[in-house]
């Protein structure tokens, strides 16, 4: 096995037109916060299982040297690893001190040790990219800033959200994936049962 040969599929799966399909997707990425329950399509990467092209073209867009990630169980493998690490440089750590965390919602949890900021830098807090069979405008009721009336949104449980928005303007946000779909949920956001 030559060196070339290890590098190359690594250098796969990424953006074929960083510019344009960056700018695409980060518009795609705020607008799927801005107005949480909304779904947006999104895409552009094609990362190793079990990452999405959702959650991988996430990735590519906010992740960086900067940014501490943390994969779950469901999503820790040598290959997503590698391929995160060539196309991001962010560095791994530790679930409580993880900037983003990537996994499924069941690998994911227990949620409450991810960061939640601090009343001097409510920013300080972690992202959560929960991968999902699918997302669906059904389920829970949200209401909040970015939501006109009320919006629903197929949420994988409601009471971690309930108690994340209890901790407002501190907790997490949350990026819900699922194949070319992606959905927001920031911390801001009320969810209620219907």
């Amino acid at each position: 096995m030559t060196l070339q040969s290890t590098i190359k599929p690594l250098e796969s799966g990424g953006f074929s037109n960083p510019p344009q399909q960056s700018a695409r997707a980060f518009r795609a990425i705020m607008q799927a916060m801005a107005r949480p329950g909304q779904v947006e399509k999104i895409s552009g990467a094609t990362p190793p299982a079990p990452l999405s092209p959702a959650a991988g073209t996430l990735a590519l867009v906010l992740l960086d040297q900067t940014t501490p990630l943390w994969l779950a169980p469901s999503h820790d493998t040598p290959e997503l690893r590698a391929w995160l690490t060539f196309h991001t440089g962010a560095p791994f750590a530790p679930a409580h001190e993880a900037l983003f965390a990537i996994g499924t919602w069941a690998a994911l949890n227990p949620v409450d040790r991810f960061a939640i900021g601090t009343p001097e830098y409510p920013d300080r807090a972690a992202t959560l990219i929960v991968e999902l069979t699918a997302l669906a405008q059904d389920g829970p009721r949200l209401t909040g800033p970015g939501i006109r009336h009320e919006a629903q949104l197929s949420l994988p449980e409601i009471a971690a959200f309930q108690a994340n928005r209890q901790l407002y303007p501190l907790g997490f946000d949350t990026f819900f994936a699922a194949g070319e779909q992606i959905a927001g949920l920031p911390r801001s956001t009320i969810v209620e049962a219907r």
